[in-house]
């Protein structure tokens, strides 16, 4: 090996280990993996604090006001939401649209009462590089990722996500 490909890999070899040490994923995050989620503002002005996700399964699922995947899925989302109230799941839903208005606006105009915020940099640490849209993580009382969907899930498969409850 070359020079510039000792280089290359020493410089790829620290970036990934400096990546773990920050607690920054290298990577997506996948089915497995461990993560310690942070606050949250919500779009309504709220905040959900980190300490919202201790000792409950945690649904994330990430949207855009202008994803027709994510229009199919919000339904569901919104009736998971409802039906899971008092049972110790946290939804979290993460848009990515470029201004909250847009956000607050899809929101409203849909009647979604889930709780949603704007991707920030800390959630884009924790939890990795976006394969698509919508993407969906159950993520265990322990931290860990137990489930991940990249795509559109259709309705009885977002119900079932309340069997995760208190895993």
């Amino acid at each position: 090996m070359g020079v510039f490909g000792r280089l290359k890999a020493t410089m790829g070899a620290a970036f990934v280990v400096g990546a773990m040490v920050l607690g920054t994923p290298a990577h997506a995050l996948e089915v497995g993996d461990t993560v310690t989620l942070p606050s949250l503002t919500l779009l309504d002005g709220k905040m959900l604090p980190a300490s919202a996700f201790k000792d409950r399964t945690v649904i994330v699922e990430y949207w855009a006001s202008w994803c027709p995947f994510c229009a199919q899925q919000n339904p569901h989302v919104q009736k998971l939401y409802e039906a899971t109230r008092g049972k110790p799941i946290q939804i979290v839903t993460l848009s990515i649209d470029k201004k909250p208005q847009e956000a607050i606006d899809y929101l409203k105009t849909h009647g979604y009462t889930f709780p949603a915020g704007m991707e920030t940099d800390a959630w884009q640490a924790a939890l990795g590089k976006r394969r698509g849209l919508p993407e969906l993580y159950v993520i265990g009382r322990n931290g860990k990722v137990l489930r991940k969907e990249v795509g559109e899930m259709f309705g009885e498969d977002v119900a079932a996500l309340a069997d995760y409850a208190g895993k």
